[in-house]
């Protein structure tokens, strides 16, 4: 919400309709008569321990003197050492604290100031000292009074001036606690309507605070003994009969009577203008409520409080119209009693009109009036200079008319000062009004050239003020040259104000105010300025904030630009709280640490100089509720209670549900359990209870900001024993051996016992057999072994609850099973169709259910390589399983390899574990298409020749029948010339290409083939030499690669210009994305590609910058696939570099001891056990192909050569032998599909069988690490 503050222009207006209303001011440079500027009150009670100040100022020219009158007579100040009278000024000092005393000058007291033109007198001032007597002493006897019966203690304080403050107090200067039964009246007495028993105490004490003289008197504590009917029956049991004793209730309740005010009417006078107090104290039992009515009218709205409990009417700023008969009513529930009370509103003399000081020229007439009110009506009555007018000099232009006087044909002589007085039985009104009789040229009083400025859209007030007699008309000009001003958009007022109602920007300029009279003319300019309003843009805005969060209010305001405004907040009207935690910025308020205290409205105030504006926003803070208290449980019963509470504050934030929880103290003491929860309007709750459980209950509420602190526990609630209600629950029979059978089952809860003794009959019998149920009775346990039980047959299982008092219902059954053994037979008939060079599927026929000994979980299939049928070569074999769920027969082989030879068996598995495996079955797998030749190099370039060499298909994956070789030139634009194809022989493994222009660029495609076709090619790119010196263009040859999961190594060679810029260029193999390059820094000859994703075929090519798009042939590779968990090669790792340097130096030490003795010719046991057994893994090479052994493949040992190019389809890893099955079967944590597809990762058990050397790329064991070492 926004609102605007009175501006200062329409503060300004104010004042200047108030100089309208006062007379014309002269200045004090010219002739007036005296004017009484200040005075002490007409009733002035006086400390009568400091000095007494009288004060009377007054104003006149010439300067006018001062006199006092005392008691009605003169006041010779001279003759009285303790008083003195100030420089310049009427105001006595009347000196009491140097040995005066205040009650010799006690009387009353006139001041007159007067000059040549004239004599002004102040009002009769009553000057009285205060006083604060002590109490008088007096002995006060104990009250002994009856419980039920009423009291009143009365103070009677000293009569004091003025009268004292009344409140009661104990000894520890504690108030006494009030209430409608107990309540202090106006008189000061203490009034009870019914005492209890706790209103006893020795401690009553009256105050009487005296503030003018700062002193409190006490009165002596006032003891009050209540007795109650018993105990006064055991007191005066010897004196009274027993109908005297025992015939009345023990506290007699009563209809009301009235303590105060006595009688059924009263009269009460109130003057005009007071506070009406009106007051009824009824004694009663119960306490009466006290109401009250206006007869024949109503209460007064908005003057009308009620004070002291109802028991006093206040009525304010009373006025005739308030008197009448006023009734207060007592009620209770035996009856009702009333009070009259005729109320006379009587007035003290209150203006009218006042006389105000007239200024007339030579021959002017005027008028004074003075006229007055009150009731009764009081007198008028005139005094000239002092003295009553009937005895006053005579004037012969002055004529008095009751409240009148009228002036004709003035001359200077006529000055004089008027004094009118209204009075009557409740007082007097006087006022002072001269007649100053001048000849006075106009003069202008307002500063010339004054600025004025105003906010647009409000009235601007341009002052005129000025004197003349007579008295001077008024002109306004705008501008220099301007027009008068006239019309309706101007007030002109008569003290020559100029009012613009509704100013304007096109308002602003200067302003000529012309005074004239007869006696001559005087002009003054003044100047506008309209400025443009402040304005909050944006507000502050109503907020809802969570405790010890953080808010912010903002204040953003637009001003005039020549206006400097200042931002205020409020908080609730007051100033901020000095607190660190609210920052005031320049357009916000920001409050840290949010708590309950800053709840209220925010105000943003914007002053200028000229305006005010502001805006205010509610900040609500909400917090989780607190606690609920006062739980009690009622209508008990054995299967349920009531339980109700009272709810705690919600801070803001309604409570939406009350969750109740329960504890049992006999089974779970301290652990508190969900019960239910009731909508936050319900207080109450009926709750369901299980027997045998001690319950104690506890409630939590909830609103939208979170839960209550949970309440104090209630009452503890035992309730009874009972049957249990209930059986144990998930009854389970699983074997866990293949002669038992373990029955489990989940116990019950503590309450769900129902009583003590809680146990369990565990039942049994074997299904569909025509046996007995055995039974057992088991406690403290959830499990029961049954042991010797035929293997893996069905049983009927249940199990009962029971406790001391009975059994639970009849459970139900369950079946479950004895224990399983492992599957007796292996799957039959197992046969292998092979799909294509990589999938196979198997059938087998499924196992009899009766030799599974158990439940059927599937079937496993375990499947390797046996070897490759291209070569020989001795490898490490890895066993791959498939398992399919349920009663399948059949599934799907993945991810085998080309022209290889494979076996395979079939296992049924059931919970215990696998069965027997089938007899092993081979099958192979056609031919595929070869992968990429290993590398391609291009070396020795002529002038028409150049010589290629290439590597075998590092996976043939069957016979090579020939090489493909297509190349075509490539001129200056890049452009490509025909394609020529030559077909080589499987066993070449380079070729010299002659008849080739010179200085020709070459691109050359190469790949192998087998029978069943061609495989991806690699390519590259040469250049012949323009002369047998140079080659004509630099070239980039021999480029490599290395990689890995998600980086590659690229390697190249570079011959041209020095200083050449490399890039390298990549792209996924086989897409039409455009190439990625990065910059090669410097000149090295080698980048590492990064972020690459896992078993991803990428092509690359190296290229120099401002060598006329220079680039290498493309390479191909493939990164290895991501694995779940990759294998450590234990060549890396530091223990076992560590192991070799430990071997390697024990051998050392062996060679050295060996060489010494073979030295000294003899013969060691190494020597000998090496002759006796040569190990076949270092026996000669065949001289026929230069293998080992009976092992095949001559590369299986030889190193990879520097810049050798790794094959292009996959880095030489372990991962390239390993066939994938991701997208076929199950390994340890894989699985089929029902319809044989694979859902899952194979794993792999390896077993030491011959297989192909060059499959794997695994790093050399061990052995064969010291094998070729020794």
């Amino acid at each position: 919400m926004m609102k605007k503050s009175i501006s200062a222009s329409k503060a300004s207006l104010v004042l200047f309709l108030c100089q309208m209303i006062s007379a014309l001011d002269v200045p004090l440079d010219l002739s007036q008569p005296p004017t009484i500027t200040q005075q002490s009150p007409k009733d002035y009670i006086v400390d009568p321990r400091e000095n007494i100040v009288i004060q009377c100022e007054a104003k006149g020219k010439p300067p006018p003197s001062f006199s006092w009158t005392r008691n009605g007579t003169h006041f010779d100040i001279d003759k009285d050492a303790q008083v003195t009278m100030k420089p310049n000024s009427g105001t006595l000092v009347i000196n009491i604290m140097n040995g005066g005393k205040a009650e010799a000058y006690e009387g009353v007291y006139q001041c007159t100031a007067r000059n040549e033109r004239g004599a002004a007198i102040s009002n009769n001032i009553v000057i009285r000292p205060s006083r604060s007597p002590l109490w008088t002493k007096e002995k006060l006897e104990p009250n002994q009074v009856r419980e039920g019966d009423s009291l009143v203690l009365h103070c009677r304080p000293p009569v004091g001036l003025p009268p004292p403050i009344i409140f009661w107090m104990d000894n520890a200067f504690q108030r006494l606690p009030q209430s409608e039964r107990v309540s202090q009246g106006l008189n000061g007495d203490l009034y009870f309507s019914n005492v209890q028993p706790e209103d006893t105490r020795e401690d009553y004490i009256c105050y009487a605070r005296f503030n003018h003289t700062q002193t409190i008197q006490q009165k002596q504590p006032i003891s009050v003994k209540v007795f109650s009917m018993d105990s006064l029956n055991d007191t005066i049991a010897a004196n009274l009969s027993d109908t005297d004793i025992y015939g009345a209730k023990p506290v007699t309740e009563r209809q009301p009577i009235l303590l105060t005010p006595t009688g059924s009417t009263s009269t009460k006078v109130e003057l005009r203008g007071n506070v009406l107090l009106l007051e009824c104290i009824a004694a009663g039992l119960p306490t009466p409520v006290i109401r009250w009515i206006k007869e024949g009218g109503e209460l007064p709205a908005n003057r009308t409080f009620f004070e002291n409990f109802k028991k006093t009417l206040k009525i304010i700023d009373v006025s005739e119209a308030d008197s009448g008969n006023y009734k207060c009513i007592a009620r209770n529930i035996l009856g009702s009693a009333h009070h009259v009370i005729s109320v006379t509103v009587k007035a003290a003399p209150y203006w009218i009109t006042a006389p105000r000081n007239l200024v007339l020229s030579p021959g002017e007439d005027g008028t004074l009036i003075c006229r007055a009110n009150g009731n009764p009506k009081p007198n008028i009555s005139w005094l000239a200079n002092g003295v009553p007018i009937a005895i006053a000099p005579e004037d012969p232009s002055r004529k008095v008319d009751g409240d009148t006087i009228i002036f004709s044909h003035v001359q200077e002589r006529s000055s004089a000062v008027y004094q009118c007085n209204a009075s009557n039985e409740y007082g007097y009104l006087l006022a002072n009004a001269f007649v100053n009789v001048l000849a006075e040229p106009p003069r202008i009083l307002t500063p010339a050239n004054k600025l004025y400025q105003v906010i647009a859209d409000s009235p601007a007030l341009l002052d005129c003020a000025y004197f003349g007699s007579p008295k001077p008309e008024i002109e306004w000009f705008k501008g220099v040259k301007g027009s008068i001003l006239r019309g309706d958009e101007y007030v002109f007022h008569d003290n020559g104000t100029l009012e613009i109602p509704v100013a304007q920007k096109d308002s602003t300029g200067t302003y000529t105010c012309v005074a004239r009279n007869e006696l001559g003319k005087i002009q003054n300019e003044v100047r506008l300025e309209v400025k443009d309003p402040t304005m909050i843009i944006k507000q502050p805005e109503y907020k809802v904030i969570q405790r010890y969060g953080q808010v912010s209010f903002e204040c953003i305001i637009k001003h005039d630009f020549t206006l400097l405004p200042t931002v205020i907040w409020l908080k609730d009207n007051d100033e901020l709280p000095d607190d660190e935690r609210f920052l005031v910025g320049k357009d916000n308020l920001t409050i840290m640490n949010v708590t309950d205290k800053d709840d209220g409205t925010y105000t943003c105030i914007v002053n200028t100089t000229l305006d005010s504006v502001s805006a205010s926003a509610v900040l609500t803070v909400v917090a989780r509720p607190n606690p609920p208290f006062d739980l009690e449980l009622t209508g008990q019963l054995e299967r349920s209670v009531e339980l109700s509470w009272i709810p705690g504050d919600e801070n803001n934030s309604p409570i939406t549900n009350f969750v109740i929880e329960y504890e049992d103290g006999l089974h779970e003491p301290g652990v508190w359990h969900y019960q239910t929860e009731v909508p936050g309007t319900q207080t109450t709750v009926q709750l369901k209870l299980s027997p045998y459980v001690n319950y104690s209950f506890r409630v939590i509420a909830v609103n939208e900001i979170g839960r209550s602190q949970p309440s104090e526990p209630s009452e503890q609630y035992l309730t009874k024993s009972a049957n249990p209600d209930e059986n144990p629950s998930n009854v389970q029979g699983i074997g866990s051996e293949p002669d038992n059978l373990v029955i489990t089952w989940e116990s019950l809860k503590g309450f769900q016992s129902n009583g003590p003794g809680l146990q369990y009959k565990v039942s049994w019998r074997q299904k569909d057999v025509d046996d007995e149920w055995t039974s057992v009775i088991v406690a403290n346990v959830s499990k029961y072994i049954v042991s010797g039980t035929p293997t893996f047959v069905p049983y009927e299982i249940k199990v009962q609850a029971l406790n001391d008092l009975g059994y639970a219902p009849e459970p139900s059954e369950v079946i479950g099973h004895s224990g399983e053994d492992l599957p007796m037979v292996a799957p039959g008939n197992v046969q292998v169709h092979v799909i294509n060079s990589t999938l196979a599927k198997v059938h087998w026929d499924p196992v009899p259910l009766k030799t599974v000994r158990g439940h059927l979980q599937g079937y496993k299939v375990y499947y390797w390589k046996v070897q490759s049928l291209s070569r020989r070569s001795r490898r490490h074999v890895e066993k791959k399983i498939l398992t399919f769920r349920g009663n399948k027969t059949f599934g799907m082989l993945p991810g085998l390899e080309p022209f290889s030879s494979y076996k395979l068996n079939v296992r049924v598995v059931n919970g215990k574990g696998e069965g027997p495996a089938s007899p092993d079955k081979v099958f192979k797998t056609p031919e595929g298409v070869p992968s990429s030749p290993s590398f391609l190099k291009i070396t020795n370039p002529t002038l028409d020749s150049l010589t290629l060499e290439w590597g075998s298909p590092t996976h043939p994956n069957g016979v090579l029948t020939s090489y493909i070789l297509k190349f075509q030139p490539i001129n200056n634009t890049h452009e490509l010339g025909p394609l020529v194809e030559i077909r080589i022989p499987a066993n070449e493994s380079s070729l010299i290409l002659k008849n080739l222009n010179y200085s020709t660029r070459y691109k050359f495609y190469f790949n192998a083939q087998t029978s069943v076709g061609s495989g991806s090619q690699i390519t590259e790119e040469a250049v012949t030499i323009m002369d047998e010196v140079q080659p004509l263009y630099p070239r980039i040859r021999n480029v490599t690669t290395a990689a890995a999961e998600t980086y590659a190594n690229i390697s190249w060679e570079y011959e041209g210009p020095d200083h050449a810029n490399f890039y390298v260029e990549y792209g996924v193999a086989g897409s039409k994305e455009d190439w990625k390059k990065e910059i090669v820094n410097g000149s090295r000859s080698f980048f590492v590609l990064k972020g690459l994703t896992p078993g991803t075929a990428y092509k690359v090519r190296v290229g120099a910058e401002g060598l006329s798009g220079f680039r290498s042939s493309e390479d191909v590779f493939e990164t290895g696939p991501a694995m779940a968990s990759r294998q450590v090669d234990i060549a890396t790792q530091g223990w076992f570099i560590g192991l070799m340097c430990a071997v390697a130096l024990l051998i050392l030490i062996l060679l050295i001891v060996c060489f010494i003795r073979r030295n000294k010719g003899g013969k060691y046991p190494v020597k000998e056990k090496e002759d006796a057994h040569a190990d076949p893994e270092i026996q000669p090479m065949k001289e026929d192909d230069g293998t080992f052994g009976e092992y095949s493949d001559a590369e299986d040992h030889k190193p990879l050569k520097k810049g050798s190019r790794t094959p292009s389809d996959r880095t030489v890893k372990k991962e390239d032998s390993d066939d994938s099955l991701v997208d076929y079967g199950e390994g340890v944590n894989g699985q089929f599909n029902e319809d044989g597809s694979f859902i899952g990762q194979y794993s792999g058990k390896k077993e030491k069988e011959p297989a192909e050397g060059n499959e794997s790329s695994e790093a050399p064991s061990p052995v064969n690490a010291m094998n070729s070492f020794v």
